[in-house]
C-alpha cells in the first residue's frame, strides 16, 4: 500500500516500508478500518509527521494510544478536536505549563496544532486504535514504525528535546543519544501519576532553555 507520508520523513523512513511487518501492519490497519470503527480518520493516522516535518522536529513529546473516544483522536499525542472536552491527562498538561511558565495559558483548546507547527512532534507510539478499546492496535507492529521514527531523530538530528512521561515512553526512549539530546523524564501527566513527579517537573521551560541555548528558536507553550 502507498503510505502518504510527509516527504521528508518518508525519506528518513523509507526502510520501514519494504519490512514484513510494515506489510502485515498496513493489511491489519486496513482491514480493521474495513470492518468497523477506528481512531483517528484515516487521513489523520500520520498527522503528527504532516504537520512536523523531520528537519523542523525541536521537541519531541511521546504518547501512547489515541484517544478512543468518538471525536477525540486527531492523530497528535494529548490532542483532541476543537470544542472537545479537555481529556484529564491534556488538563493537567496544561495546569503544569501555567506552573512552570508563571503566566495564565492564553489558548486553551485541546487542539495542539499550534505546538506542531512550531516543531513540536506529538507522537503516539500507536497510530490507530478501535473505538472505546483503549489498548487494541497495540503489538501490531505500530511500535516499531515510530520507534524508527525516534531512532531516525536521535541518528540524524543534533540537540532535539524528547519528552517522556511515564514508564511507557521512557522504554521507547532507550534508541535516543542522550549526548546529543536532552531527554527530560517524569511520571505521567494522568490523574493517576501526575502528582508523583509530573508536577512540577518543569518540562516547557527546560526545554526552551535547551532549545535557546543551541541558538534555536523556542516554543511558545502558551
Amino acid at each position: 500500500m502507498e503510505v502518504r507520508l510527509e516527504p521528508s520523513w518518508k525519506k528518513a523512513l523509507e526502510a520501514e516500508f519494504g519490512k514484513e511487518y510494515f506489510k502485515e501492519l498496513t493489511d491489519f490497519v486496513k482491514k480493521e478500518y474495513e470492518e468497523g470503527k477506528v481512531y483517528p480518520h484515516p487521513k489523520h493516522i500520520f498527522r503528527a509527521f504532516e504537520l512536523t516535518p523531520f528537519d523542523e522536529v525541536k521537541v519531541v513529546i511521546l504518547g501512547q494510544d489515541p484517544y478512543h473516544g468518538a471525536g477525540q483522536a486527531i492523530g497528535l499525542s494529548f490532542a483532541v478536536n476543537e470544542g472537545v472536552r479537555l481529556p484529564p491527562s491534556l488538563q493537567n498538561i496544561f495546569k503544569e505549563i501555567e506552573d512552570d511558565l508563571g503566566k495564565p495559558l492564553e489558548n486553551r483548546s485541546g487542539d495542539l496544532t499550534r505546538w506542531a507547527k512550531q516543531g513540536v512532534l506529538l507522537l503516539n507510539a500507536t497510530l490507530t486504535v478501535q473505538a472505546g478499546k483503549a489498548g487494541s492496535h497495540q503489538g501490531k507492529g505500530w511500535e516499531l514504525f515510530t520507534d524508527a521514527a525516534i531512532k531516525a531523530l536521535s541518528d540524524q538530528r543534533e540537540h532535539l528535546v524528547f519528552i517522556l512521561w511515564g514508564n511507557y515512553a521512557r522504554q521507547k526512549g532507550t534508541v535516543i543519544d542522550r549526548a546529543k539530546h536532552l531527554v527530560i523524564e517524569s511520571a505521567h501527566p494522568s490523574p493517576f501519576s501526575a502528582a508523583n513527579g509530573f508536577f512540577r517537573s518543569k518540562p516547557f521551560s527546560q526545554a526552551n532553555a535547551y532549545l535557546e541555548q543551541h541558538k534555536k528558536e523556542t516554543i511558545t507553550w502558551l
